[in-house]
């Protein structure tokens, strides 16, 4: 059985997490979705997409649900991974005062999930304040390093001069800005297994840019690996399956400056190819850099 991906969604108290998440869950069908959360007193789950309710699980729109795992994450990660059906994909909304980078730590004690990526929400308007904070200042901070994809959220609001000097003070990570958590479902979750990115609708999706193309085999995965999370690429997401120079298949993905190398699964056949969002402007469009 493949590994269930899991993305990590923090970031500081109102930041904007949960507008984020419910923005992907209203664009999650198909793709089954589950989401974890730390407490439902303050989950925040648009009610609109709450079906019902079973336990400690909220039934969602589409074949989604939402758990709570207040102290014991990995023991409802595993409760998760026994549900039929299966889902597709896990997103797992960390405590506003939580260090991201404690909880993938936690994760990646579990076989059965493969950590995709750590997507932190900063509140544009509040961080540099919080950051110099003397009582919460170390934990944003921490937040931010542990980003490998950085939201800015209520950018919208900022003067152009003051964001521009905020940017220019973040992490070497890329950065995107969301209004209301308006980010299309592929660059935060990355790319399903054996799909193609398709073109991204909406205003969100007219700031990015998706490619995918057919690759000769063998390649030289690492170097690839590395123009694809150079500063400067443009590139949020990649995905490929690549035979390389040993003839050994791999399954490489990428998220900001992040990537991984696993082999590739059995029941992944079909030609090499790769997959590729990236920053309009910023990614050239190429699909392998």
């Amino acid at each position: 059985m493949t590994a269930l991906p899991c993305t990590l969604v923090g970031g500081w108290l109102g930041a904007g997490k949960t507008t984020l998440v419910n923005a992907l869950l209203r664009q999650a069908p198909p793709r089954r979705l589950a989401v974890l959360v730390n407490d439902f007193g303050s989950a925040g789950i648009d009610a609109s997409l709450v079906e019902g309710a079973t336990g400690t699980v909220l039934e969602l729109a589409g074949g989604c649900i939402c758990c709570s795992y207040g102290a014991d994450l990995l023991g409802t990660v595993q409760q998760v991974l026994q549900r039929q059906p299966r889902p597709d994909a896990l997103l797992l909304e960390t405590s506003g005062v939580a260090d991201p980078a404690a909880v993938a730590r936690s994760l990646r004690l579990l076989a059965d999930v493969q950590l995709d990526g750590t997507v932190v929400v900063a509140d544009a308007q509040r961080l540099d304040a919080l950051r110099r904070d003397p009582y919460v200042g170390d934990t944003v901070r921490a937040q931010l390093a542990a980003a490998d994809l950085l939201v800015l959220s209520k950018a919208d609001l900022v003067d152009a001069d003051a964001l521009a000097g905020l940017r220019r003070t973040l992490p070497d990570v890329p950065v995107v800005d969301a209004e209301q958590g308006q980010l299309p479902i592929d660059v935060v979750l990355g790319l399903p297994a054996g799909r193609h990115p398709a073109p991204l609708a909406g205003a969100a999706g007219e700031r990015f840019v998706s490619r995918s193309a057919g690759l000769p085999a063998p390649q030289d995965v690492d170097a690839i690996a590395q123009r694809l999370t150079q500063a400067g690429s443009g590139v949020l997401r990649a995905k490929g399956l690549l035979t390389g120079a040993d003839g050994r298949r791999v399954l490489l993905q990428v998220v900001g400056r992040q990537a991984q190398l696993s082999p590739a699964p059995s029941t992944a056949t079909g030609p090499d190819r790769l997959a590729v969002i990236g920053l309009l402007g910023l990614y050239d469009g190429a699909p392998w850099s």
